[in-house]
């Protein structure tokens, strides 16, 4: 590597980290929609994360501001895009993020369901769920929002079932109903509507969005990477495929089509920066986060060792790879955190990181307990840390 490429060391990536990801308490946010788009996007495959990572990053936390975002004004939107991963993104971002992902995903999904329709149900065929779609929509037109089961009622072939793995241990029947709602998710034409119940629900009615703006895939794909190496630059070739999910080729496409530059990482590896974006930058107060289970800045790069000490992964991740819930001291994952069956909430260190962090970490519990307020959270992937604090 030429010696004119300039080098960004571990301590300045987690400088930008602690920066630009809104956890440094001087940088936090009024609102959801700035952090949504200061981490791109906010992971939703638990529902509880949305809210857990945008209070962490707010400077007056609380389950009303992230409802506000997602129920009332709906600005923020959940869509299946990246990695196969439910992301809540803010709503000027939702078109390039269903181009560039989210569109493609949902074929698939479409192609699988007609799939499984064909095996495990009788008499469906393309045209039968393109009618079928048809109809929850007019039904949703009509009742402004509705649960998959009340549009049962209205259209009868969502009440169907399709038998799964039929014989084995594992045989399990799936409803038409809950496929054919996410599919219409992942094309952009239905949003989930606030829960019934409280916001840790998974009970929850759909509702019809108006069509997004057509974007451009190629155009989508950088903005896509734009925005993701603003928040996570630098990176490797590699994080961003992982991160994204898309082919190295496409990868590589929105990289040059941004003008991504080259910089050393520590120990020499190439990185990737937006054009401009090499210089050093301030680093922030000493700062301290407990942050949820699949939090973006923890599932944000695929090379994690800068901020991660690999002998903690056996604890802080489940077998499949999803992230629990971690305690964080400036840029460094230093252990886990849970809440006990009484609400409380309990962590533990993985290594030895002196006074200052543990009282500051003190400070961030008890933040997290003030918002929370006797609401417990078991997060959706359970991982060995997070079952013994609770345990």
């Amino acid at each position: 590597m030429s010696s004119r490429v300039p080098s960004i060391s571990d301590e300045q990536r987690r400088a930008r980290l602690g920066r630009r990801h809104l956890l440094a308490p001087a940088r936090r946010a009024a609102t959801v929609e700035e952090v949504a788009d200061a981490v791109v996007g906010l992971h939703a495959t638990d529902a509880a994360t949305v809210y857990l990572s945008a209070c962490a990053r707010l400077a007056e936390p609380s389950a009303a501001e992230v409802e506000r975002a997602l129920y009332e004004d709906v600005t923020l939107v959940k869509l299946l895009s990246m990695r196969r991963t439910m992301f809540a993104v803010t709503e000027g971002f939702a078109p390039y993020v269903s181009s560039s992902t989210a569109r493609a995903i949902a074929a698939k999904e479409r192609a699988t369901l007609l799939k499984h329709l064909a095996e495990f149900a009788e008499g469906w065929s393309e045209q039968r769920l393109a009618e079928t779609e048809q109809a929850v929509l007019a039904a949703l037109d009509r009742r402004g929002e509705a649960t998959t089961s009340e549009l049962g009622a209205d259209v009868p072939a969502l009440r169907e079932t399709m038998l799964m793995a039929a014989g084995k241990p594992y045989e399990a029947k799936q409803s038409v109903g809950s496929r054919l709602l996410r599919l219409l998710a992942s094309d952009g034409h239905v949003r989930r509507c606030r829960p019934r119940g409280s916001w840790l629900s998974s009970s929850y009615p759909w509702a019809p969005v108006p069509q997004w703006p057509e974007v451009p895939v190629r155009e989508a794909k950088a903005e896509v990477v734009r925005r993701w190496l603003a928040a996570f630059g630098p990176a490797t070739v590699e994080d961003v495929k992982w991160w994204t999910g898309w082919t190295l080729g496409d990868t590589r496409k929105a990289l040059a089509d941004v003008g991504a530059e080259e910089v050393a990482l520590a120990g020499g590896a190439a990185g990737l920066v937006l054009p401009g974006d090499a210089g050093a930058v301030p680093e922030p107060e000493p700062w301290a986060a407990l942050l949820p289970g699949l939090d973006p800045s923890m599932m944000g790069w695929r090379g994690r060792d800068w901020y991660l000490r690999p002998e903690d992964v056996p604890a802080l991740f489940d077998r499949a790879g999803n992230a629990g819930p971690t305690l964080w001291w400036c840029g460094r994952v230093v252990g886990g955190w849970a809440q006990r069956p009484d609400g409380e909430v309990v962590w533990r260190l993985l290594s030895d990181v002196g006074a200052e962090a543990r009282a500051a970490i003190g400070v961030e519990a008890a933040r997290l307990s003030g918002w929370l307020d006797g609401v417990r959270v078991t997060p959706r992937f359970r991982t060995p840390l997070e079952r013994g604090l609770v345990a």
